[in-house]
């Protein structure tokens, strides 16, 4: 995945073969963080970036290995931040 933009939460959904309430579910249980919200009008709407798509993937794939949801995520989220500090010492390109 080496989308640059902000996506939709059903853009986001459709590429992490998740569904939208996942989404919703998990970021309301703090499993992945608040999105950021562009407000339009009366309403407003959440743009994922790529470190999110990488979170909510990454929980998807533990989710199918069998883990249940509060482990997938917190393995999920320790990947994520052990390849950001990897990438941050030049260990990864």
């Amino acid at each position: 995945m080496e989308n640059e933009r902000p996506v939709s939460i059903n853009e986001a959904a459709r590429i992490c073969e998740v569904t939208v309430k996942q989404i919703r579910n998990w970021e309301a249980r703090n499993y992945i963080p608040m999105a950021v919200r562009i407000k339009c009008g009366e309403r407003s709407y959440r743009q994922f970036a790529q470190s999110d798509l990488d979170l909510i993937c990454k929980i998807k794939s533990y989710l199918k290995e069998g883990f249940n949801l509060s482990t997938a995520a917190k393995r999920a989220a320790s990947d994520i931040s052990t390849r950001k500090e990897e990438e941050s010492h030049g260990k990864i390109r």
